[in-house]
């Protein structure tokens, strides 16, 4: 018998030992102990968390319509009702997972059996936990989105109160890591709450794929029951219905969408507290934290560490993360009912929505009682090149140069400057006049108070009246329409609340009529 063969048969005697040994660990029915840690008993925890209230409401909507159908009798109904109206969340909620029942799903079906009896087995007709599971999924992240919306729009306020207040002050821009052209604090603050503002619409836009329902898809081709599942749809707060029952089943987009939605939120959001950080620096200067939002050195008395926008990026960064989990778990999975996209996705998108809502929140905060140091920044413009282009522009519209040569003859008077060591208010006619006569190879008549005014920083951002310009008439008109954009979002954000309050007022409604109390609405025809 040669070597190999050897080997071989010996690998064969320990592979029913190690399957023996396995099974005798992890036992021999579903579920065995080890998928049972790794998957179910996670999974009833958070389903106890995020699920348990859209159950119940879902099996109450469906309760009335199967009612009001004539697909359930009325005293059949008031005993599921009544044991529905029974569960104490509370109880579910301190229940540990212990292998009798796969999920929560059958663990509360089973205690409706338990106080109902067999009955209680037929408020799963034309349904399935196919289009349970969709439904509840989508219930949670609306209410998610709401939340993360609500903290986006303080934030987007503030920015534009803050804005507000800072009109006239004014400061540099950068390009490249590198002092550009003077503008306003106001200037910028508008632009990163535009780039917020954007940021919402699109969780609008989620908000509106995500609330519809999927409810009477039941596995993925509906049922041969004759159920309204536009009644269900409406109980329930859903805004219309996802039509076609596969569609209903299969798509994921509802999720891919809110997951880039906060995802771009918290990406655009980074870039906009990693400015905040550096102008919180000692060496810049330029912002200073309240002391709520800063933590001192254990051993350095004097440190003032900005720990509220660092601990911001970081859940930005966190936040960003698990979006991105959510789009990277659904690659190349196939377009039907899959596990991929239900317990162990959900969480990644549950978590990025709890961070959004979190820190949105706290740099509204953070922004809104930050202290400016305007003569700093006022200071620094005036004490740079960045006015440059303003005297490059006077040239072409008071000396008629094409702007190509006046570029040239203001490049070589700022290096004259810098040669003698002075800033950019030093520049004078004659370093223009010098320029020009080297550049040109003419004169130039220059005076000193077309230089003095073009290198000013107020005038450079006052003459910039272009829409969406620095010049504070202009940045005050876009305030204006962002304090009305500002009032619309508030708008959406309280129709969906009532929405939501309205629906749920019918479902009680609907309710008590089912338990036949006095003064209930009758069933509809």
């Amino acid at each position: 018998m040669g070597k190999g063969m050897g080997m071989s048969m010996e690998r064969e005697e320990r592979r029913p030992c190690l399957r023996e040994a396995i099974l005798a660990q992890d036992g021999r029915r579903f579920p065995g102990k080890s998928y049972a840690d790794a998957v179910l008993v996670p999974i009833f925890e958070q389903a106890k968390r995020y699920l348990l209230q859209p159950m119940l409401a879902i099996h109450r909507a469906h309760l009335v319509m199967l009612v009001e159908q004539g697909l359930l009798e009325a005293d059949a109904g008031r005993r599921i009702l009544a044991a529905l109206d029974g569960i104490d969340p509370a109880e579910v909620a301190a229940r540990s997972y212990d292998g009798r029942f796969e999920d929560l799903f059958f663990y509360i079906e089973q205690l409706l059996i338990e106080r109902a009896g067999e009955v209680a087995g037929n408020l799963h007709i034309a349904r399935s936990r196919n289009d349970m599971g969709v439904a509840m999924y989508r219930m949670v992240l609306r209410r998610q989105i709401l939340q993360v919306a609500e903290a986006m729009l303080a934030l987007y306020r503030t920015l534009a109160e803050l804005a507000a207040e800072h009109v006239d002050t004014l400061t540099l821009a950068y390009t490249h890591t590198q002092p550009a052209q003077p503008t306003t604090l106001a200037h910028y603050l508008v632009a990163a709450a535009d780039v917020l503002g954007r940021d919402l619409a699109r969780l609008q836009r989620a908000y509106d794929l995500v609330n519809r329902s999927p409810l009477g898809a039941a596995a993925l081709t509906t049922s041969g029951f004759p159920v309204d599942r536009r009644r269900v749809a409406e109980l329930l707060g859903f805004d219309g219905l996802v039509e076609n029952s596969y569609d209903a089943i299969a798509s994921v987009d509802y999720l891919t969408e809110t997951a880039a939605a906060l995802q771009l939120a918290f990406v655009h959001t980074g870039r906009f507290v990693q400015d905040l950080l550096v102008w919180c620096t000692h060496e810049f200067g330029a912002l200073k934290l309240a002391d709520a939002y800063v933590q001192c050195s254990s051993i350095m008395p004097q440190k003032r560490n900005p720990v509220g926008l660092e601990h911001a990026r970081a859940l930005l960064s966190s936040g960003a993360a698990s979006a991105a989990a959510v789009i990277a778990m659904l690659h190349n999975t196939p377009f039907g009912d899959i596990v991929d996209s239900e317990d162990d996705l959900q969480p990644h998108l549950w978590q990025a929505a709890e961070v959004g809502a979190r820190v949105f929140r706290l740099l509204a905060n953070i922004t809104g009682t930050v202290e400016v140091n305007r003569p700093l920044l006022e200071q620094r413009a005036r004490a740079s090149f960045a006015t440059v282009t303003e005297l490059a522009d006077a040239l072409v519209r008071e000396k008629g140069l094409d702007f190509r040569s006046a570029h040239g003859v203001v490049s070589r008077a700022v290096r004259r400057a810098e040669e003698h060591g002075r800033q950019a208010a030093g520049i004078t006619a004659a370093d223009v006049a010098a320029a020009a006569r080297e550049v040109l190879g003419r004169e130039l008549a220059v005076d000193d108070d077309l230089v003095r005014r073009a290198l000013d920083p107020a005038v450079f951002v006052a003459v910039r009246r272009v829409t969406g310009g620095p010049a504070p008439d202009e940045v005050r008109r876009m305030l204006a329409e962002r304090e009305a954009t500002a009032d619309r979002l508030a708008g959406w954000l309280e129709a969906r609340e009532r929405s939501l309050a309205a629906a749920r007022q019918r479902l009680e409604e609907a309710c008590r009529a089912v338990r036949g109390e006095r003064g209930a609405p009758t069933f509809r025809d």
